[in-house]
């Protein structure tokens, strides 16, 4: 699998939001590969919930997918992606900072970013919990809802179409550090589930 590869989507973390990101994923028609701290063996339950086309992999695995999901705590992220290896893949920031005083004045994603330099990174997938991120995005005659922003034009194309290719209907709001502002905890749109008619 190489990193050019956008029809697999790798997800670190295998919680609520990894495993509603894998459903999505599906839908869209991407395979995946998903991993947790604990390792693949430790998966066996998830990857059968999840169905075809979702296998267990290491969290290496996972990094070399075209697009990778961030779906751990925000707490963990460090942990999570330290080690890894950047070359230009599509990282997606799924991830909350609840308490939000720590960040100097940057955006959350702004820091993910410099978590995993040489990835090119894009906010989505952090305003909706977990059971409505998984489920049909096609609700009362619509389509859900999801904001996507980040500094790479390319990056977010890709992104929108995963998205789109699942379902939902996706509103770029620019770079990160405009956009991802406003999908943060105690910003407008946190929380928000919006359907487009």
């Amino acid at each position: 699998m190489s990193s050019s590869d956008g029809n697999v989507v790798g997800i670190i973390g295998a919680g609520r939001l990894g495993q509603a990101m894998a459903r999505t994923a599906r839908r869209a028609g991407r395979d995946v590969v998903i991993a947790n701290s604990r390792g693949p063996e430790s998966l066996t339950a998830v990857i059968s919930a999840l169905g075809e086309g979702v296998t267990a992999g290491t969290a290496s695995d996972a990094a070399s997918a075209g697009i990778v999901v961030i779906a751990v705590p925000w707490d963990r992220v460090p942990d999570a992606v330290q080690g890894l290896g950047w070359d230009s893949q599509i990282v997606v920031d799924a991830t909350n900072d609840w308490a939000a005083d720590d960040l100097d004045g940057r955006t959350s994603s702004e820091l993910v970013a410099d978590l995993v330099a040489g990835a090119r990174l894009v906010k989505a997938a952090n305003t909706l919990g977990a059971d409505v991120l998984g489920s049909d995005p096609h609700e009362a005659g619509g389509q859900r809802v999801i904001f996507i922003s980040g500094d790479d034009a390319d990056a977010k194309a890709d992104v929108v179409a995963l998205f789109q290719d699942a379902g939902f209907a996706a509103i770029d709001l620019g770079d990160l550090a405009t956009g991802g502002a406003m999908q943060q905890i105690h910003h407008p749109l946190a929380g928000v589930n919006l359907i487009r008619l």
